[in-house]
């Protein structure tokens, strides 16, 4: 018998048997991905293993019900429940189709047609309540946004929109106003925004603000708020941002959104717990076979080093490799001829500011014509600098921006863009899907994206380096979506 009891809007507590109890917790117990390589772990302080069923207070997420719901009915234990657990509000799909049709919402000064798995999205977070929706770049997530939000305004809820950068607030109050522009509603008047210099007095309607902006700010501040969304949703797997969410002991209405998430269980059910289950609006896949976005065709571009070089970097650690591919003259001036020579709107992404990012920057500046735009955009670029540079690339029609995968590779609308070339290596999952993102939204005459996936062949006898193994991470990504790509090998030297 296990008995649940709602105690806030974050956490049920579980009465049952101690055996039960215990079945549970290691139900709920997870190897954290790395962990055998801290510092915590290696001096015997740490297993390495987080629990998130606590088995002293007996408390779990909200979020993480079904999971228990699951456990028992496949170990034969029965439920009991002390009050309301969850709520589901009645909404037909019906009547979101009448809603968002009277709202009039707009996209680049033309009438939008709301698709049918975006009526189908806000449906499911208007009656969960709490969900994460799993929905592509390009995909309208904040259109999702705007009309669910509209919803829980018309009830009179106050809303909270949290964002990863500056760079997302500006970007997600442009998109409102943008949606707004014929139906009357003032942005303005409805929305603030806060991050560094706004004021953290709330005296709207809806919030939009990083989550940097508010994580240190007391739970009774949180109180102010009814409705919660998460937008990069994947991002709140971090300490402080389940910190931001675990302050919310009383906002009821939960919508996280992404367009990726990892094949780590443990981050997915900190997600699901704190926020709600996973839905799955559309596919990338689906909106390509659709034309709703552009067709991504993949060239996966592998560098040939001779045997000298495979000797030099041989046995190299990974910090040690990448050090040294990315001052690898010959592999810079090849990136630099593929951007010059690419046609159209290009956005090349790094990983590291000074030592790549900046010397990518130099050499194509210097080897492009006077009248080429070339950005060079990362992390120390203020909020107004990067807007202005998207402002101004979605204007161009052969610009090339030289940007790092933290600030690119999350959020930003460039529809314009119709090159992406991976510079760096990486075998984030995330951060390649969201990064190809960057390429994939439609703009008049746009039908494709190219992406050019770098990687570096440097084994050497029975040793294989480290980011070679990263690109084979990437082709499984490719895979899994059901992208199709090409492999062609480059003799660098």
């Amino acid at each position: 018998m296990i008995t649940i009891e709602k105690i806030n809007e974050v956490y049920i507590r579980i009465y049952t048997d101690p055996s039960i109890a215990q079945e549970l917790s290691e139900f709920f117990t997870f190897e954290v991905p790395g962990a055998r390589f801290t510092p915590a772990f290696k001096a015997r302080i740490w297993d390495g293993k987080i629990r998130m069923f606590d088995l002293h207070r007996k408390t779990l997420y909200l979020g993480l019900l079904k999971y228990v719901q699951d456990f028992a009915e496949r170990n034969g234990y029965s439920i009991t429940y002390q009050n309301d657990v969850v709520s589901n509000t009645r909404i037909s799909r019906e009547d979101i189709l009448e809603y968002a049709t009277w709202l009039n919402l707009q996209g680049r000064g033309k009438p939008i047609q709301i698709r049918d798995y975006q009526i189908d999205a806000i449906h499911k977070a208007l009656t969960s309540e709490r969900t994460v929706l799993l929905s592509p770049t390009a995909s309208g997530k904040s259109l999702i946004i705007y009309t669910t939000m509209r919803h829980h305004l018309e009830e009179g809820r106050k809303c909270i929109l949290v964002v990863p950068t500056t760079s997302l607030v500006e970007q997600m109050y442009a998109d409102f106003q943008d949606y707004s522009s014929v139906n009357g509603w003032r942005v303005d008047r409805h929305c603030q925004k806060l991050y560094s210099g706004f004021t953290r007095d709330f005296t709207s309607d809806v919030l939009i603000t990083t989550w940097q902006s508010i994580y240190k700010q007391p739970a009774t501040w949180f109180n102010q708020f009814d409705v919660i969304f998460g937008d990069e949703a994947h991002n709140f797997k971090a300490k402080s941002l389940t910190t931001v969410m675990e302050k919310m002991t009383n906002v009821r209405y939960r919508i996280g959104t992404t367009g990726t998430l990892d094949n780590k269980k443990v981050h997915k059910l900190v997600l699901e717990g704190i926020f709600g289950p996973i839905y799955r609006v559309i596919t990338t896949k689906e909106l390509m076979d659709s034309n709703q976005v552009a067709n991504l065709e993949i060239t996966c571009l592998v560098l040939k080093y001779d045997d000298v070089t495979r000797k030099i970097v041989n046995k190299s650690t990974y910090q040690e490799e990448m050090d040294y591919i990315v001052k690898h003259e010959k592999r810079n001036k090849f990136i630099r001829n593929l951007a010059v020579n690419s046609e159209g709107n290009t956005l090349v992404l790094f990983q590291y500011v000074e030592k790549h990012g900046k010397v990518l920057f130099d050499m194509i500046k210097d080897k492009v014509h006077d009248k080429r735009k070339v950005f060079f955009i990362y992390g120390g670029t203020d909020t107004e600098a990067r807007e202005e540079a998207r402002k101004l690339m979605e204007h161009e029609n052969d610009a090339i921006a030289i940007a790092s995968f933290g600030v690119f590779s999350t959020g930003i609308n460039i529809p314009s863009i119709e090159n992406v070339i991976f510079a760096s290596p990486s075998k984030s999952k995330i951060r390649n899907l969201q990064s190809i993102g960057r390429g994939l939204r439609l703009k008049e005459g746009k039908t494709h994206c190219n992406l050019y996936d770098i990687s570096d062949d440097l084994q050497w006898k029975s040793w294989k380096n480290h980011t070679l193994g990263h690109f084979a991470e990437r082709l499984k990504t490719y895979s899994e979506e059901k992208f199709s790509y090409k492999i062609v090998e480059v003799d660098l030297e």
